[in-house]
């Protein structure tokens, strides 16, 4: 992965309801989500969704397909693993002391 294409994705996770619609399709796991059930979960307008979604396929985080009707919705998981392998790629390079990188936290602000 390159910078350009990490700014990108982490310019439209960076907009609260993307990154909760995104947040909801990795735990949605290989499945994913309709898009009627993210709308139904975040609860916000249908079209405000829709916008929101079209930004996470244009960088390349999720997937979309259609099912009959209804439109689902799945998280790119090898373009979440290139974009957390690009930010902990140099993790403690050329620093001569022991990287003790703290695990994740999952405190709520």
């Amino acid at each position: 992965m390159d910078t350009e294409q990490a700014a990108t994705q982490l310019a439209e996770l960076g907009n609260a309801h993307r990154l909760e619609a995104y947040r909801l399709l990795v735990k949605a796991g290989e499945d994913g989500l309709s898009v009627g059930e993210i709308q139904a979960l975040l609860d916000i307008p249908g079209s405000t969704l829709s916008h929101h979604i079209s930004r996470l396929v244009w960088a390349g985080l999720v997937e979309q397909s259609r099912e009959g009707r209804s439109l689902r919705c799945r998280a790119n998981f090898a373009a979440m693993h290139g974009l957390i392998g690009f930010l902990a790629d140099e993790c403690c390079s050329g620093v001569t002391a022991t990287c003790d990188v703290p695990p994740a936290r999952t405190a709520k602000a």
